[in-house]
């Protein structure tokens, strides 16, 4: 079967996935190897609050038949008046990964996770379960540690069955090893994506737990007035009608449509790097409409 080119619609991309550089468990030069053997065109790497994968990717060279874009994915607070669940996520695409203002705000938020790890360790020691921060470096690597981290720690001293059994009983909001974290003021994130070239779009929108049609609209709204030029309607998380809406929104308010899977690897097995559990897909025009955007 001959191989579709990239301007067939149905050539996939992926503009959200996660390497060893946060919290996904492929390198980066895996990602690029994995998604020229599935065909697809197009992908980001978009690791939390860090560059690493997005630069490591360059360095180690770009297959010839996939378009990359440098990515992030910056965990912000929620501008006032709404709540939200936890941290409002912002994809950063096109940046430059030397960027002073950005890896300035990247060093914060690095230092903010490394003063957050002893102390959900230290919590984790007074539930009576025995792991270290010597540990846990040896499970990160040359990565950024973070809860993800610390909870495959966890599964693999027998601690938890799963990743999501240790943050359901542990890590997560509201169980006792949780420790608040340090978020990006939202003015700052998307500001920040904006100067370094890039463009800001709002990630998995309906993971902002903001339900409430005119509430979000409004959140939307106000994104929007800080700099914000994208919404991620095509998600695995999104059903029929929540990308219908998010997609009427953005054509009403000329806001780019992006999507990806969320890749994270072995930590999320059922979803698989373009095509999430099989059904997903992400056409090329999404790809090329954000790069007219950006001016490329």
């Amino acid at each position: 079967m001959k191989k579709p080119l990239a301007s067939d619609p149905r050539t996939g991309i992926d503009l959200h996935v996660h390497s060893t550089a946060s919290d996904g468990t492929l390198t980066p030069s895996e990602i690029l190897a994995m998604a020229v053997r599935l065909g697809l065109k197009a992908i980001a790497i978009t690791d939390h609050d860090s560059l690493s994968g997005s630069a490591a990717a360059v360095a180690g060279g770009i297959p010839s038949t996939l378009r990359f874009l440098t990515g992030i994915e910056i965990s912000a607070a929620s501008p006032e008046g709404y709540r939200v669940n936890g941290s409002v996520h912002i994809l950063g695409y096109g940046i430059d990964p030397d960027h002073g203002g950005l890896n300035a705000m990247l060093r914060v938020l690095k230092r903010s996770r490394e003063n957050r790890n002893p102390q959900i360790i230290a919590q984790l020691n007074a539930l009576g379960l025995d792991l270290s921060t010597d540990e846990l470096a040896r499970v990160v690597g040359g990565a950024t540690a973070g809860r993800p981290h610390i909870a495959r720690l966890m599964v693999a001293k027998g601690m938890a069955a799963s990743i999501n059994d240790a943050f359901d009983r542990f890590l997560g909001k509201n169980r006792p090893a949780y420790v608040e974290k340090y978020r990006v003021p939202m003015a700052e994130a998307i500001g920040t994506i904006n100067d370094a070239g890039g463009i800001a779009v709002l990630a998995h929108p309906y993971l902002t737990g903001l339900t409430d049609p005119t509430t979000f609209e409004a959140f939307l709204l106000t994104l929007q007035t800080m700099g914000l030029k994208g919404i991620e309607a095509i998600y695995p998380g999104h059903n029929e009608a929540a990308t219908a809406e998010y997609c009427r929104l953005a054509r009403k308010y000329d806001l780019l449509i992006t999507g990806g899977t969320d890749f994270h690897g072995e930590v999320t097995p059922g979803i698989r790097m373009g095509s999430g559990d099989g059904s997903f897909f992400v056409p090329y025009s999404i790809y090329e409409k954000l790069m007219e955007r950006l001016g490329r």
